[in-house]
């Protein structure tokens, strides 16, 4: 009997020990998801692996990513469908909303995955790129042969961030094995609504409950546990803060109701951080006058990325920016269980867009042998610096202004000696 116990034990122990990993593997497969080496959290892709990067390897679940707009929401509007994209290649539910363009056209406007044969389309539209030399071109065109293969159906797909093709619209087929929530503010302004939104601007407050609603009775809320299997919910909100909103902190340095915005995104991140969920949020950043506000904002804001366009720009003329579309400044990178952020090597990131790909770039590479004056940001950070040095030379005679371009420190000290000699 003595004997049955401790085999009656033994098999306790084995049973909860397979229990506990079942439990923490479970966490770990969900669909488009991998947890990060750093900081242990649960990540999903934006859509756009060089944004993946710039952000330490994606998308934390459960915080919120602030997109601050160009001045025509060009560019910011293409990382809002990759962000939706992504999650339908990924087959996690949306939800999108919007008070300027209806949900149901926006998803219509995904981009399409880059399949297999559309590889070798782009590696031929790379060689054909003019650059500064052959050696740099060739270099494009390895790159983009070497793009990874997609898979064309979402629920098989198991890689992590994906590549997607902007001249061509997602299929319809591919929205089949999903759920998706739409959100359209003008059609849900007609209908009454008699909940109490604390003192905060209609609009965001019947958002608010819209989101609520979809995070509990779809089984997003992690207090409860599932009865399905585990998904990730996508929330997208195009151009919050805007007039549109009902807002008017875009057109006045001293809006009537300040504290709305601010009210919206501190009740926004307490949902987000109970459930299985991350949210995009687009908003005109370089429409509000109150920089108080924006403050305020990004504080409340997980992740905050800035977009510059070149556009109505005199840097769209300048030659040494006529690769490039515009500038991506990464404001804030959040503190994940620790007290340091996955911060990247180089703040000169700059944005393109070709015929079919959207890529962040380094601004500044330093130039050696076998690698080009440029690159894009991959899984291993390149350096990137500027590395020009401007001396400045006092003689008895006159003043001398050298400007020497730095390939590494032995060159630097081989010119300075050369000058001291000749001189």
């Amino acid at each position: 009997m003595a004997a049955a116990a401790g085999g009656a034990s033994r098999c306790r122990g084995a049973t909860s020990f397979q229990r506990k990993a079942a439990a923490g593997s479970r966490l770990a497969t969900v669909a488009g998801t991998r947890p990060s080496v750093r900081h242990g959290q649960l990540l999903l892709s934006s859509g756009l692996p060089s944004l993946d990067c710039v952000l330490g390897g994606g998308i934390a679940v459960g915080t919120l990513l602030l997109i601050e707009e160009d001045k025509y929401a060009l560019y910011s509007n293409l990382l809002f469908k990759y962000f939706l994209a992504e999650g339908v290649v990924c087959g996690h539910d949306l939800f999108v909303a919007s008070a300027k363009e209806h949900p149901d056209s926006i998803l219509k406007e995904l981009p399409a995955p880059l399949l297999d044969e559309q590889r070798n389309e782009l590696g031929e539209e790379a060689t054909s790129v003019k650059s500064e030399d052959f050696q740099d071109s060739m270099k494009i065109a390895w790159r983009y042969q070497n793009l990874p293969k997609m898979e064309a159906s979402p629920t098989t797909s198991t890689k992590f961030g994906h590549y997607y093709d902007i001249s061509k619209t997602m299929s319809p087929e591919l929205f089949q094995s999903i759920k998706w929530h739409s959100f359209y503010l003008p059609e849900e302004l007609s209908l009454q609504c008699t909940v109490k939104t604390c003192n905060m601007n209609s609009a965001y407050g019947r958002l608010l409950l819209s989101i609520q609603r979809v995070i509990c009775q779809q089984g997003f809320d992690g207090s409860d546990p599932q009865k399905k299997q585990k998904n990730i919910l996508r929330i997208g909100i195009q151009s919050l803060g805007s007039l549109l909103w009902g807002d008017d902190i875009c057109c006045s340095d001293t809006p009537e109701d300040i504290h709305s915005l601010t009210k919206f995104l501190y009740v926004l991140r307490g949902l987000l951080r109970k459930s299985l969920s991350a949210c995009i949020i687009t908003i005109p950043a370089h429409l509000i006058e109150n920089k108080a506000i924006m403050e305020r904002v990004t504080n409340l804001s997980d992740t905050v990325v800035g977009l510059e366009s070149f556009i109505g720009s005199e840097r769209e003329t300048n030659p040494l920016y006529k690769d490039y579309h515009g500038l991506v400044h990464v404001r804030q990178i959040p503190r994940l269980n620790g007290l340091s952020c996955d911060v990247s090597d180089t703040k000169d990131l700059a944005f393109r867009l070709k015929r079919k790909l959207f890529t962040i770039e380094c601004l500044w590479e330093e130039r050696s042998e076998g690698t080009s004056a440029r690159g894009a940001v991959g899984s291993e950070w390149e350096l990137s610096c500027p590395h020009i040095l401007l001396l400045i030379l006092l003689h008895p005679t006159n003043c001398c202004i050298f400007i020497i371009s730095l390939d590494s420190v032995s060159l630097f000290i081989t010119r300075m000696l050369q000058f001291f000699i000749l001189h």
